[in-house]
Order: structure tokens, then C-alpha cells, then sequence
């Protein structure tokens, strides 16, 4: 039957009793499962850990300016470390990091969440922040902006 109307006999259950076949184009049906994986390869995303490096001294615009750099990592849709050094006798004065750590995790409220707490680590105390919105809400956001950009920037120069 098969070859009458030009097709191949593919064995899809070979265990079954009787086993099961089906008349098909073979080569049209492993180029449509080679397309569904490269599509689902292009749609994969890769979720990143960005680093920013704090001090328990640090000054309130250089603060802001770190606090700044995490959301947009956030916004982004990359989970963050946030690692507070501690130098010398800060070492002695723990609880000084811990609170800035929580006021950052405040301030991203937002944007973010405190996936892990604050942990000390030696001469380190870190936190992990996740994003609230997912990597592929985020880039599809970021896209979407990018396009209404470009298509006002074209409307102002005509």
C-alpha cells in the first residue's frame, strides 16, 4: 500500500502485539523533528548570575549607583550576587553588612526578590536576588521596546 501511493511503511511500535506502522514520508517527517529542535534551541535561555561587590563603608552615591547596577540586571531578567567584602576590623562589625544588605534587598523590592539571605562566608557575607519577571519576559519587553524606539526615531525624521 505504501508504495502504491509513493510513501514509506515506518514501524512506530515494534513491541506491540501486533506492532503498529504508519504510511508516511519519512525524510519530510525527520526534517519537521529537526526543525522543532532548532526552534526550541533559538527559544532556550540562558539565566546568568551577574556579581556586584560591596563594602560596609561604602558612600551613599556610590551605593546608589551599585543599587542602580542590580536592578538592571534584575530587570534584565539575570539573577544577581550581591557579595559584601569585609576588610581589617570590619570583620569585627558584622551586623553593619547585614544591614545593608537588607536595605538593598528593600530598595529592589520591585524588581527583585532575595532568593538567598544574607550568609557569611569567611571574610564574606553574600546574597543571591532573582528577578521577579522571567529571562524570556524580559527580553521579549526589551525587544519590544527596542522596536517602538526605532519606529519613533523614523516618524521624527520624516
Amino acid at each position: 500500500m505504501a508504495d502504491e501511493v509513493g510513501l514509506d511503511l515506518v514501524e512506530i511500535a515494534p513491541d506491540a502485539n501486533p506492532p503498529v506502522c504508519k504510511i508516511m514520508d519519512f525524510g519530510k517527517y525527520k526534517y519537521e523533528v529537526a526543525q522543532k529542535a532548532r526552534e526550541a534551541r533559538q527559544n532556550q535561555t540562558h539565566i546568568v548570575v551577574k556579581e556586584v561587590r560591596l563594602t560596609p563603608k561604602i558612600e551613599n552615591h556610590d551605593y546608589e549607583t551599585k543599587r542602580s547596577q542590580v536592578e538592571k540586571f534584575l530587570k534584565g531578567g539575570d539573577k544577581v550576587k550581591v557579595t559584601m567584602k569585609f576588610r581589617g576590623r570590619e570583620q569585627t562589625r558584622p551586623e553593619l553588612g547585614y544591614k545593608m544588605l537588607q536595605r538593598l534587598a528593600e530598595d529592589i523590592a520591585e524588581v527583585g526578590f532575595v532568593e538567598f539571605a544574607p550568609k557569611q562566608e569567611g571574610r564574606n557575607m553574600t546574597m543571591v536576588l532573582g528577578p521577579t519577571k522571567k529571562k524570556t519576559e524580559a527580553v521579549a519587553e526589551a525587544k519590544a521596546a527596542r522596536k517602538a524606539k526605532a519606529i519613533a526615531a523614523a516618524e521624527t525624521t520624516e
